[in-house]
């Protein structure tokens, strides 16, 4: 019981995104001492046997404004340099079906 009480206190808030064939999750939880952090998931269905696959990274608060301006100016490099098709995904019952109508913008 103890573990399953701090794993449910831990998380805070959670945000799911669907991008094409991958999900990110980005879930704000707390430590033991009440500091927040981030993590965020990247899942995508492995094809040849429909394993999720998930990648992971920790993000903690003394680092968020130095990881902002780095992500913010990798993606401002790409949009300069070449053509980038931003796609906002809308997902049927059916999983192959996608539709793009709106667009992802930092």
């Amino acid at each position: 019981m103890g573990d399953f009480d701090n794993r449910e206190r831990e998380e805070v808030y959670s945000k799911k995104v669907r991008a094409g064939k991958r999900t990110y999750f980005f879930d704000v939880k707390a430590t033991r001492s009440n500091d927040y952090y981030v993590t965020i998931t990247e899942s995508k269905k492995r094809l040849e046997d429909g394993v999720f696959i998930k990648h992971k990274i920790f993000l903690y608060k003394e680092d968020f404004e130095k990881f902002a301006e780095g992500l913010k100016d990798t993606v401002d490099y790409i949009k300069d340099h070449q053509e980038v098709v931003e796609k906002r995904y809308e997902f049927s019952e059916s999983p192959e079906v996608a539709k793009a109508d709106e667009d992802f913008s930092f």
